[in-house]
């Protein structure tokens, strides 16, 4: 279960658009319209909260693909997570990696939030990782 705090009265609840959406619309909650200038962030106030009913779960925010496609804005650092104890505000951090700018409306959908489970590993330092074909080979070491 995804319960779902308003912070803010004017705040929209997410919503999911179709049946087969994976994720749920954030809104921005805005009193006036917010401009993100090329290169630029800005904190985007969605107006809620929320409490997942399982610590084995996490909420990741995601970019919608409208306007990371059409008008370069999308997460500033890639995909939010909140954490399942975490109960403030929602904000995206919105980046516009476009040339120009863009106004984000009062109760504009702004990204898309998505439920998934968290798989919590035991950790345990060790003196050694076992060998693999690829080894420490990183960015493009495997070719095109």
């Amino acid at each position: 279960m995804l319960f779902v705090k308003k912070m803010n009265p004017n705040a929209i609840l997410p919503s999911r658009a179709t049946a087969g959406s994976a994720g749920y619309d954030l809104y921005a909650c805005l009193e006036e319209p917010v401009t993100v200038r090329p290169g630029e962030t800005e904190k985007i106030p969605t107006g809620i909260a929320i409490q997942l009913d399982d610590p084995g779960k996490g909420a990741f925010v995601f970019a919608r693909s409208g306007l990371a496609t059409k008008h370069g804005l999308c997460p500033a650092n890639a995909v939010g997570v909140v954490d399942s104890d975490y109960r403030g505000e929602i904000f995206v951090g919105l980046h516009n990696h476009s040339q120009e700018p863009y106004t984000v409306a009062p109760e504009e959908r702004i990204a898309q939030l998505v439920v998934l489970p968290v798989v919590l590993e035991e950790l345990e330092e060790v003196p050694e990782l076992q060998e693999t074909q690829r080894g420490a080979g990183g960015f493009g070491s495997t070719g095109r």
